[in-house]
C-alpha cells in the first residue's frame, strides 16, 4: 500500500497561503479536496488515454478504470469530516494507483512526489531510504536516462503530456520502461507519472527478430529452392539458391510483382490449383524454369497452400528441388546415410543418444568398448557409472534437454571399472519436451592418469625444496661439530679419558652427516661425481657385496644386456641405488625367494612404445630390479617416494631409502618407474640416458689419466704460507675454519658476509692468495661477490664451500669464473687438503 500521510500537509503551507484558524481549514479542505478530486480524474485519463487493451488487457483496463472512477466518485461525494479523515490516512485515490500493477506515482507542481504506489517504491527500493523519489532525482548523473527524466519533467511541470522510452535499475540489469506523463487539471497543478516495463516485450522482440534473421539465412542458403506468392502466382518472396538457379535477383523479382509463369518455359498450371481445398498440400508440379544460361532447368515444385486468415491473404508456400539428379536421388540418399553410419560408428569417442527418460537410444563402437557389454538399448546410462557420479551426468542431461548453454564436461567413472574415468559432455539435438540429447564420452583415464603424476611430482618437488633447505643448514652445524672434534682430537691423544667421548661425537656427527646426504640426494641437490661406465663392470664388482646382503634365503640373478651401452653417472650414488633396491627386495621376502637384476639397451623407437607420457623419446639403458616379495598394495605404490613414508617397523627405516633413490636417478638425468602385484613381487625399472662418448672426451680422459699416474705421491703435509679471505656467515664454521687453517701457517681475513668480504679487500694493503668463500649467504651470495672481487683481486682462486651441489649455483657464476669446490660438511684434514692442493697450483 503505497504511503501518503503528511505529504499534503507538508506540501499546502508552501504554497503562501495564511492557513490558521477556521478559515484556514475550511480553505485547506478545499485545496485538499481539489487535489484529491485533480488526481483521481488525472487516473481516470492516464488510464483512458495511455493504458491499451494489448498492455493490459480488457479485463485488468476495466479494474484499473473501475477503481479511478469509484475513487473519484467517491471522494467528491464525502462530507467535510470524512475528507478531513482522508487527509489523515491513505486516500482513497492511492488505492487505484496501488492496484496498478506498473510503478505510478503523482507529483505537485514543483515535482515533489505526493504518493507512490508500491510498484514505484519496490523499484526505486535503497536509493534514498524509504522516501519516493521522482526519476529525474534516480537517474542524476545517467547520461541521456537523466537528459530524458528532465524532459519528462519538464512537461509536467508545464502541463504537458509526454510520452519517452527509459532505462531504470543498475548499469548492468537495467529495465526499460515506457514513461507515461499526463497533468493534472485543477488549481493545484501536478502530474501522473506511469511507467510501463517493456523489458520482457523488448527481449521477446529481439529473440522473434534473431529467429526471423537465422530462418531466413537458413532458407537463402538451403540447397533447395523456395518462394511464397500470392495465389495468382505473384512472388512475395525467393530464396537465393532459386534466384541463382535462374541468374536473377529475387529482389527484383518481388518488387516487379513476377508471376511464376513468366520465370517457367511452357504452360505452366495455376499455382493455387490442386485437389486441396481451402487450405493443404497441393499436387507436386513437375516443370522447367528458365536458368541462369537460358537453358531449361526441370524442377520439382512442392506447394502448400495456406487460406486466407484474420486479414492474411491467401498464400502458396513452395519448395523447388532439381530433377537433374533425380534418378541419382535416392542412391545419394543411401550413400549419405551410409556415409554417416561409417563416421559414427568410426569415430574415435563415445557417441550415444539418450531418450527422455534416459535410456540408451543408439550408441556407437567407442562408446561400447568404452563403456562395456552392458551398453545395450534401453539401458538406463546412469546404471553405467558410479553411484557418486550420476546426479552430476543426471543434472547435465537435464540441462541439455532443456536447451540450456554447453557447459564443462564432467568426470565419471564406470561401475564394472572404478579404474577407467571419462569426461562426459551432453548436447541437445531435437526439439520440444521429448527432445533426445546425444553425450559424448571421452576416454580420460590417461589423461587423469598424466595429471595424478604431475601432481605427485609437483609434490616431490616442493618436499624436496624443503629437505634440500633444511640438510643445507645442518650441514653447517655438522661441519662445525665435525671441526671442533677435529681441535679436540688433535690436542687429545688416544690414551686421554676424553679421546673415546670426542671419538663417539665425531662418528654420530657423520653418520648425520649421511643422513642429510640422503636428503640432499632426494632434493637433487647433491654433490656427484658422475663419471663414464659400463653397468656390466659396476655390477659385477657389486656382486659379492649384494649376496652378503641378501643373506643366504635370497636368490641373486644378474642377467647383462649384450652390447650394453654406456653411462655417465656417479658410481657411488648407483651403488647406493642398487644396494637400497636390493635391502628393501630382501625384506619383503621374509621367506626367501629371488632377486633378479637385469639390463638392457633401450633405444629411441622403444621409448616410443613405451607407456611413459612424463620421459621424452630418447636411447636409455635399463637396469630392472625385480623381486618375488609380497608386492605393494596399489594404495601405497604411489606414495613409496615420498620421504619418510615406510610401511616399515620404525625401528627397521626412517623412509628415506626409496625417496634417496628418486632423487639421485632424477638428479643423473634418468626415470624410474615401479611396478608391483600383491603376492607376486615388485619390479623398478631404472632407464638413464645413454652416453655417446665423443673423441674429444676421450682423449681428454687419457690425459687426464696419464697426468694422474705421473703425479707424485700425495704428501702427508698440510702445513702452507699465505693469506687467506675466509667468508662465512655462520659463526661456529667460521670459527673453526679460521682456527683450522691458522694451525697451518696461513695468516687469515674473516668475513661474516660478502659486504664485509669486499670492505676487509679493500682495507687490507697485504697480498691475498686464496678466497674460502661460502655459498648461500644473505644479501650478497658467493657467486654476486666473486663477480665483485674479479675486479678488485683479478686472478685470484677462489674455494667455494656448500651443502648443495656444485652445479646448483655455478649456472649463476661467470662462464669465465674458474673455482674450486668443498663439499659441506667437511673436515679439518679435508679443510687443509683442499687448501694446499688450490695453493700449491699457484
Amino acid at each position: 500500500m503505497a504511503e501518503t500521510p503528511a505529504d499534503y500537509t507538508d506540501i499546502e503551507p508552501g504554497m503562501g497561503d495564511d492557513i490558521s484558524g477556521a478559515e484556514g481549514d475550511r480553505r485547506l479542505l478545499t485545496r485538499r479536496r481539489a487535489v484529491i478530486g485533480a488526481v483521481a480524474a488525472g487516473i481516470v485519463a492516464i488510464l483512458l488515454d495511455t493504458l491499451s487493451v494489448h498492455a493490459f488487457g480488457l479485463p485488468g483496463l476495466l479494474t484499473a478504470f473501475g477503481l479511478a472512477a469509484i475513487a473519484g466518485g467517491a471522494i467528491y461525494g464525502l462530507s467535510g469530516s470524512q475528507a478531513d479523515a482522508i487527509s489523515r490516512s491513505p486516500l482513497a485515490a492511492a488505492e487505484a494507483l496501488t492496484a496498478l500493477p506498473d510503478p505510478c506515482y503523482v507529483t505537485d507542481r514543483r515535482g515533489a512526489v505526493l504518493f507512490a504506489n508500491a510498484a514505484w517504491r519496490d523499484l526505486t527500493a535503497g536509493f534514498d531510504g524509504d522516501r519516493a523519489v521522482p526519476v529525474e532525482r534516480l537517474l542524476a548523473g545517467r547520461g541521456e536516462g537523466a537528459e530524458i527524466a528532465f524532459r519528462l519533467a519538464q512537461a509536467a511541470r508545464t502541463g504537458f503530456a509526454a510520452e519517452e522510452d527509459i532505462e531504470i535499475g543498475p548499469r548492468n540489469a537495467a529495465r526499460t520502461f515506457r514513461a507515461i506523463v499526463r497533468p493534472l487539471s485543477g488549481a493545484s497543478g501536478g502530474a501522473v507519472w506511469l511507467f510501463r516495463d517493456l523489458t520482457a516485450e523488448r527481449e521477446r522482440a529481439e529473440a522473434a527478430e534473431k529467429r526471423h534473421s537465422r530462418s531466413i539465412a537458413y532458407i537463402e542458403h538451403a540447397p533447395f529452392g523456395f518462394f511464397a506468392a500470392e495465389a495468382d502466382g505473384r512472388l512475395v518472396f525467393m530464396n537465393g539458391r532459386l534466384g541463382e538457379w535462374l541468374g536473377a535477383d529475387p529482389r527484383l523479382l518481388t518488387e516487379r510483382r513476377t508471376k511464376l509463369d513468366e520465370l517457367v518455359i511452357g504452360e505452366v498450371p495455376a499455382l493455387a490449383d490442386g485437389e486441396a481445398g481451402q487450405s493443404g498440400q497441393l499436387s507436386p508440379l513437375d516443370v522447367d524454369l528458365r536458368g541462369a544460361d537460358g537453358k531449361p532447368l526441370p524442377v520439382r515444385i512442392l506447394r502448400t497452400r495456406v487460406a486466407e486468415a484474420a486479414g492474411r491473404p491467401a498464400r502458396i508456400f513452395a519448395l523447388v528441388l532439381s530433377r537433374t539428379t533425380g534418378d541419382k536421388a535416392e542412391e545419394t540418399a543411401r550413400d549419405a546415410e551410409m556415409r554417416f553410419a561409417r563416421f559414427f560408428n568410426n569415430a574415435p569417442v563415445g557417441i550415444a543418444t539418450i531418450d527422455g527418460e534416459g535410456r540408451i537410444d543408439n550408441a556407437n563402437r567407442s562408446f561400447v568398448t568404452f563403456a562395456g557389454p552392458e551398453v545395450t538399448r534401453g539401458a538406463r546410462l546412469v546404471d553405467l557409472l558410479m553411484e557418486e557420479d550420476r546426479q552430476a551426468v543426471l543434472e547435465t542431461v537435464e540441462m541439455a534437454r532443456k536447451g540450456g548453454p554447453a557447459g564443462l564436461p564432467v568426470d565419471v567413472r564406470l561401475a564394472r571399472n572404478p579404474d577407467r574415468v571419462g569426461q562426459l559432455y551432453a548436447a541437445r539435438v531435437d526439439m520440444g519436451p521429448e527432445a533426445s540429447v546425444v553425450v559424448y564420452l571421452i576416454d580420460a583415464t590417461e589423461q587423469k592418469s598424466l595429471e595424478m603424476q604431475f601432481a605427485q611430482s609437483q609434490k616431490m618437488q616442493a618436499v624436496g625444496q624443503l629437505a634440500g633447505g633444511v640438510a643445507h643448514d645442518f650441514n653447517n652445524l655438522l661441519t662445525a661439530i665435525i671441526g671442533f672434534c677435529d681441535l679436540l682430537l688433535a690436542r687429545h691423544q688416544a690414551g686421554d679419558p676424553s679421546f673415546a667421548d670426542v671419538v663417539q661425537i665425531k662418528q654420530n656427527a657423520n653418520r648425520a652427516a649421511n643422513l642429510t646426504r640422503q636428503l640432499l640426494a632426494f632434493s637433487r641437490r647433491q654433490t656427484l661425481r658422475p663419471k663414464v661406465l659400463s653397468l656390466t663392470d659396476a655390477l659385477a664388482e657389486l656382486q659379492n657385496l649384494l649376496a652378503r646382503l641378501l643373506t643366504e634365503k635370497v636368490e641373486l640373478k644378474i642377467v647383462h644386456g649384450r652390447d650394453l651401452g654406456l653411462v655417465k653417472v656417479d658410481q657411488n650414488q648407483l651403488e647406493q641405488v642398487i644396494i637400497n633396491l636390493a635391502v628393501n627386495a630382501r625384506d619383503a621376502m621374509p621367506d626367501g625367494g629371488r632377486l633378479t637384476i637385469r639390463t638392457a639397451n633401450v633405444s629411441e623407437a622403444d621409448s616410443r612404445a613405451l607407456d611413459h607420457p612424463l620421459m621424452p623419446h630418447a636411447e636409455y639403458v635399463l637396469i630392472e630390479v625385480s623381486d618375488t616379495g609380497t608386492g605393494i598394495p596399489k594404495e601405497n605404490l604411489g606414495k613409496i617416494f615420498e620421504p619418510f613414508y615406510t610401511t616399515k617397523d620404525p625401528s627397521k627405516g626412517t623412509g628415506l631409502g626409496l625417496s634417496t633413490v628418486y632423487g639421485i636417478i632424477k638428479q643423473t638425468g634418468g626415470f624410474i618407474f615401479p611396478y608391483s602385484t600383491v603376492g607376486k613381487g615388485t619390479s623398478f625399472r631404472i632407464y638413464l640416458p645413454r652416453y655417446i662418448e665423443s673423441a674429444a672426451e676421450k682423449a681428454a680422459e687419457a690425459e687426464a689419466a696419464a697426468a694422474a699416474a705421473a703425479a707424485p705421491a700425495e704428501t702427508a703435509d698440510l702445513t702452507g704460507k699465505g693469506t687467506i679471505l675466509l667468508v662465512e656467515d655462520e659463526d661456529a664454521v667460521r670459527t673453526f675454519a679460521a682456527r683450522a687453517l691458522g694451525t697451518r701457517g696461513y695468516e687469515v681475513l674473516q668475513a661474516e658476509s660478502g659486504e664485509v668480504a669486499l670492505e676487509v679487500v679493500k682495507g687490507h694493503e697485504g697480498r691475498i692468495d686464496l678466497v674460502v668463500s661460502d655459498v648461500v649467504m644473505p644479501n650478497m651470495d658467493g657467486p654476486t661477490m666473486a663477480r665483485e672481487l674479479k675486479t678488485i683481486l683479478p686472478g685470484v682462486p677462489i674455494i667455494f664451500v656448500s651443502g648443495y651441489a656444485e652445479d646448483a649455483f655455478a649456472k649463476n657464476l661467470d662462464p669465465d669464473q674458474e673455482f674450486h669446490f668443498l663439499p659441506k660438511p667437511f673436515s679439518l684434514k679435508q679443510l687443509a687438503a683442499a687448501v694446499k692442493d688450490v695453493m700449491g697450483k699457484r
